[in-house]
């Protein structure tokens, strides 16, 4: 786990001063391009990280050699825990990295450390839907979340136009490329979604936290509830083989393979909210797909081809 490698190389370049790519490879046992790239990512990330060049040189960590880690300061270590925070979520060996490294540093620094850990949860399963781009708005809202201040929110929800709001910025959700802001509000803990957050100013007011939240398991609920709402309804579906990864990569966990059919098929189970979420996903695969079941999915299909069939008859 690359939060755990992380962490051990800024101890051994504290317990030695100095120490270079091959020897912490070595070390490690990692390659020598790996050693490489995490000493750059703990530099890039703003841990005072530097390369010496020469016969003698290596990667030496300024501030001093110190095993308890006060060579460090205060924006340094919530620099480290920003980095290597996010795996803790889906990795026990980091989250227990983290705890020892926080027990390491100086009592002043242990609070804005632990909050820059816990300020973004990993989630690698999808959802169906990819954004590649990060928003810029995440590093605002991040900032937010470790200085534990209100956060007032320029909100475009859907279909109810832009609200403003007032919240308590909790921790922020990284779901395939999708950003989420968990948050308190007047009206209890809300998940917002970052694209649609149009701006955020940050208010220096002191922000409440629960003493018991944890952003794991907050989130949890959060997917919990969602896949509850998107699982309302299951259609079954007949697909040639070669195209079930097509499906599986477009709708993740609400896609489940039943297995083969005496015609060589392969049988699907895919969930939505609704038939004519399921029908408009599907209905761009013309008679790729066979819809065994419910009727009213294959309701919709029929209304969505007639609506088209009226539509571009005489267009061709």
């Amino acid at each position: 786990m690359r939060a755990d490698r992380l962490v051990a190389t800024l101890l051994l370049m504290q317990a030695r001063g100095r120490v270079t790519a091959a020897e912490l490879a070595q070390e490690l046992e990692i390659s020598v391009a790996t050693a490489r790239r995490d000493l750059e990512a703990l530099s890039t990330a703003g841990i005072p990280v530097y390369p010496q060049p020469g016969r003698n040189g290596g990667w030496s960590l300024l501030g001093g050699a110190r095993t308890d880690l006060s060579g460090l300061n205060a924006t340094e270590a919530q620099a480290l825990f920003l980095l290597v925070g996010p795996a803790a979520s889906v990795a026990p060996e980091a989250k227990a990295a983290l705890r020892k490294l926080v027990r390491a540093l100086p009592d002043t620094f242990r609070a804005d450390a632990e909050a820059a850990a816990e300020a973004v949860v990993i989630d690698p399963a999808r959802w169906g839907e990819h954004v590649k781009e990060r928003p810029e708005m995440v590093r605002r809202l991040q900032d937010a979340v470790v200085r534990r201040v209100k956060v007032r929110l320029r909100y475009s929800g859907r279909g109810r136009g832009e609200t403003e709001r007032l919240v308590d910025p909790l921790g922020l959700i990284d779901k395939d490329d999708i950003w989420y802001l968990i948050a308190g509000t007047d009206k209890g803990q809300r998940t917002f979604r970052v694209e649609r957050i149009k701006d955020a100013e940050l208010t220096g007011v002191p922000a409440v936290r629960p003493a018991d939240f944890d952003l794991s398991t907050a989130w949890n609920r959060v997917v919990e509830e969602m896949e509850q709402q998107r699982s309302l309804l299951a259609a079954t579906l007949l697909i040639e083989e070669r195209f079930v990864w097509v499906m599986q990569d477009r709708h993740g966990r609400h896609l489940e393979v039943v297995g083969p059919v005496d015609d060589g098929r392969i049988k699907l189970r895919l969930t939505a909210p609704t038939p004519l979420m399921i029908a408009q996903n599907l209905a761009g695969w013309g008679a790729t797909i066979e819809v065994l079941d419910p009727p009213s999915v294959q309701a919709e299909l029929a209304r969505l081809g007639t609506e088209l069939t009226s539509r571009y008859s005489g267009t061709a």
